[in-house]
């Protein structure tokens, strides 16, 4: 269910169960469009910490009468995460401040968690009129805008202020103690994913089928925000390097962004639009993956990507740029392929390899699933969460 920050008190005595046995934790977290990763975290977690104790909520500063706010809705509802909407006018919308303190202080608030630099700037402000515990989550600075250096200016001042700060890969931990956030304060946590909801039940080729995609045809796969640093344009010159040598593959790309046009233009192009589609966004992508001969992620900057772990959890052979987090779990020849990042000759061989050599996708298949059950179910990560907010709720400041 979806509140107005504005109207959430009327609804409150019909909505909240008795706030005395629930210690309440805010997710907060600016977002434009259908999201990203994060939100595959953020909205999962309410589900999996009611029963030990937390009641969360998500507050999402969003602009006003952003079409993809619907998705992100319709999310929130499927996952059962209550989703409070705080429209968000721009940097200087001091209204932003004021709604999420009538949040805190109706919800009692014990627990702030942060996920962007304006999350964390605000958890900082609120906490001097409504007491609460400061958590943040740092997912990875991938997004480049003219902005961006006053962003990481902003999240160097907040970080070390920071009761806890998680990471969820080390390369971003390092960078975090770098900006002078104390060891002690500072936990790598890995993202990871419901192994339930995330289970193969179709073949490749009962997958392609349904989707009315031709049986015999190599289909590659991949998901993201369409923008510079996802590398798309170096996927799509990959596959059409594949397809003039004469390899009968097809790309399906899905994700919404500032890039369409310029990637749309390169399809059109290299005359490759048969071969090459841009999907948009999709809601449920798990038949798609299950369809897929190969996920490929052409990415120059992530932090640990939930797409990788979607793919590998459904068991699907993955190709990735060697960068950031994605080494520990794509480990090159066990559980994936490496290739360097904006090298289109390197991603096209390793998509040739893995489509002459069936029985190397089939090993990779099985130790991918096998790799994210043993270390990346979203059960256990959220057990680590709860482990670290009743440490630092029974700790004083």
């Amino acid at each position: 269910m979806m509140y107005v920050a504005d109207d959430y008190a009327k609804t409150l005595p019909a909505m909240r169960p008795a706030r005395s046995k629930l210690t309440v934790a805010l997710e907060a977290r600016v977002v434009s469009g259908s999201g990203g990763g994060p939100d595959k975290t953020i909205l999962n977690t309410p589900r999996f910490l009611t029963a030990a104790g937390y009641r969360t909520l998500c507050a999402y500063m969003h602009p006003p009468g952003d079409p993809g706010f619907e998705q992100l809705r319709r999310k929130a509802e499927t996952w059962g995460a209550p989703l409070l909407s705080v429209p968000d006018r721009g940097p200087w919308d001091w209204r932003v401040v004021a709604q999420l303190l009538a949040i805190c202080r109706r919800e009692r608030v014990a627990l702030w968690h942060g996920h962007d630099y304006k999350s964390n700037a605000l958890g900082l402000l609120l906490q001097q009129f409504w007491p609460m515990r400061l958590v943040t989550t740092v997912h990875g600075w991938v997004h480049e805008t003219r902005r961006t250096p006053l962003y990481y200016w902003i999240d160097r001042l907040c970080l070390p202020r920071y009761e806890l700060v998680i990471c969820v890969s080390e390369d971003l931990r390092e960078r975090c103690l770098a900006c002078g956030v104390p060891p002690e304060r500072c936990v790598l946590i890995e993202n990871a994913i419901d192994t339930a909801e995330f289970s193969r039940h179709l073949s490749v080729g009962q997958a392609k089928e349904r989707l009315g995609l031709p049986a015999e045809r190599f289909l590659i796969g991949s998901v993201g925000r369409l923008s510079a640093e996802k590398g798309f344009d170096v996927l799509i010159r990959a596959v059409h390097q594949l397809l003039k040598a004469g390899a009968d593959v097809e790309l399906l790309i899905v994700g919404e962004g500032d890039e369409r046009p310029s990637l749309e233009a390169l399809i059109a192009e290299l005359g490759v639009g048969q071969r090459c589609r841009l999907l948009g966004y999709r809601s449920d992508l798990r038949e798609l993956y299950q369809a897929l001969d190969l996920f490929a992620l052409s990415s120059y900057r992530e932090g640990l990507p939930n797409v990788i772990l979607e793919a590998m959890a459904l068991e699907v052979p993955v190709v990735a740029t060697r960068i950031a987090g994605i080494p520990r779990l794509v480990r090159n020849g066990e559980t994936g392929l490496l290739v360097t990042p904006g090298d289109v000759q390197d991603l096209a061989q390793a998509v040739c390899r893995l489509r002459e050599q069936r029985e190397l996708g089939d090993r990779l298949r099985q130790a991918g699933r096998a790799l994210v059950e043993a270390r990346y179910s979203f059960a256990a990560r959220m057990q680590r969460i709860r482990e670290l907010y009743d440490g630092l709720l029974t700790t004083s400041h």
